[in-house]
């Protein structure tokens, strides 16, 4: 979190505590909102497959962040936009890894939606990051 920023997630009392996301965040600060971001690099070349691509789509978000004067730790929301769900779900043990090498171990609010198909053809997910920065 950074310095000045107000940052922690909620959990309404009584609710099972979430593993690798928060069921709300507040925040105080400059907000931050990226486009949907996917996993390409610099010169607009893809990973490839679901895994390689959600990491390159997590760096390329901190990437945004950062070059906003933000950190991970900002991020109080991800919104994930999948072609396959079921590729999604299949992952979900290789994901940790591959999440936390980008992210770390910070979790914000997410949402996962499976959509019939993204603006660049060879993508295979698209995520939108909201940050909450200091000053």
């Amino acid at each position: 979190m950074s310095n000045d920023a107000l940052s922690r997630a909620i959990n309404p009392e009584g609710w099972p505590i979430p593993r690798g996301y928060a069921n709300g965040m507040v925040a105080q600060g400059r907000v931050l909102v990226t486009g949907g971001l996917v996993g390409w690099d610099a010169g607009g070349v893809f990973a490839q497959g679901f895994l390689p691509q959600l990491r390159q789509t997590l760096a390329n978000i901190r990437a945004v962040v950062e070059a906003g004067g933000g950190q991970i730790e900002d991020i109080i929301r991800l919104t994930w936009y999948v072609t396959d769900i079921d590729a999604y779900r299949a992952s979900l043990k290789e994901m940790g890894p591959v999440y936390r090498a980008v992210m770390g171990r910070h979790f914000p609010a997410m949402a996962v939606v499976q959509v019939a198909g993204l603006v660049e053809r060879e993508a295979l997910v698209e995520i939108e990051a909201t940050a909450v920065i200091a000053g």
